[in-house]
């Protein structure tokens, strides 16, 4: 038994040393691992590169630019009756290009002249197409570079070599109605004018013939050539267009105070029945249809729509004002 005063020595705890033999394990320990580690990351192959999508291939960039081509409809093909004529077929079918193109569509079918296409006619409506655009391809950098140092070594035209360059500028709405009142004449006080430009007439009112059936000229023919545009004398309501016998293709026209003008031999016809027109309205152009001996404008006035009631067109025309 030990003498008591004398201290003893004081045991080392297991704890303690269980952490000293951890702490000192644990350092020998972390050596290794971390060489291990050190080892395993300087063996390790290098990360591969991220694979790129597959892309499908493309079509050249001068394709992929072209529109896709609309498939046009089958052109209709319309029989002719009694009555129509090539104005008025391309107004009720609301054709592109009106009775011209309908005509260069159809011109070995009708013939040299529009103006006679007989009832049973086959005529083909659209049969032409318009072309689509055709886009551009989009310029490549090399190209949009080329084009812009050609741009940049181009020098700018001067101003009064800009101002002779650029085409004229459109008439204001006012002028075209100038220019037009001046080509269709000048509308009297009463609201009339003259049915064409001409520059005299070839055969008088009541001039005597047995070539007429009534034994005299129902009318006055001026002068004017095969497509020279005929006008309304006045404003009224267009009773008859279309095929009249021996007057060839006419329109007749009922004005306010209840006459009737007539406008004989057309060539073509602008207007249709039921219509409603203004002094100097183009109603269609001079010609040579029916019985007729060679281009010119017959014209009557009348008491009523048909043959046989006919008056002085001349002594009509002045007493609205026109000089003639």
């Amino acid at each position: 038994m030990p003498a008591k005063g004398k201290h003893r020595r004081p045991k080392s705890r297991s704890v303690a040393r269980g952490f000293a033999v951890a702490g000192t394990g644990g350092a020998a320990l972390a050596l290794p691992l971390l060489g291990a580690a050190g080892a395993h990351a300087a063996g390790a192959p290098a990360a591969a590169p991220a694979t790129a999508p597959v892309q499908a291939p493309q079509a050249p960039a001068a394709l992929r630019a072209a529109p896709a081509v609309a498939v046009q409809a089958a052109p209709a093909v319309y029989t002719v009756v009694p009555g129509d004529y090539l104005s008025k077929i391309a107004q009720d079918r609301h054709l592109t290009g009106g009775w011209q193109q309908l005509y260069a569509d159809n011109r070995e079918a009708v013939g040299a002249d529009p103006s006679l296409i007989r009832p049973g006619l086959k005529l083909t409506l659209g049969a032409k197409g318009e072309a689509a655009p055709v886009e551009k391809p989009a310029r490549t950098p090399a190209e949009r570079s080329s084009v812009k140092q050609s741009s940049d070594a181009a020098p700018a035209p001067a101003p009064a070599a800009a101002a002779a360059a650029a085409p004229a500028a459109a008439p204001a709405p006012a002028e075209k109605n100038t220019a037009a009142k001046s080509a269709a004449g000048t509308v009297s006080a009463a609201g009339f004018v003259a049915p064409v430009g001409s520059t005299g007439i070839s055969t008088q009112y009541k001039t005597p013939g047995a070539m007429w059936s009534s034994g005299y000229h129902t009318g006055v023919d001026f002068i004017a050539s095969s497509g020279t545009t005929v006008r309304a004398v006045g404003a009224g309501t267009v009773v008859s267009a279309g095929w009249g016998g021996a007057y060839g293709n006419e329109v007749v026209i009922r004005h306010a105070d209840g006459k009737y003008s007539q406008y004989g031999h057309l060539s073509q016809l602008s207007v249709s029945v039921g219509q409603s027109v203004t002094a100097g309205q183009t109603i269609g152009l001079s010609g040579s249809t029916g019985n007729s001996t060679g281009p010119h404008l017959h014209f009557e006035i009348r008491t009523g729509p048909s043959y046989g009631s006919d008056i002085d067109p001349l002594a009509y025309l002045r007493s609205k004002g026109v000089s003639i």
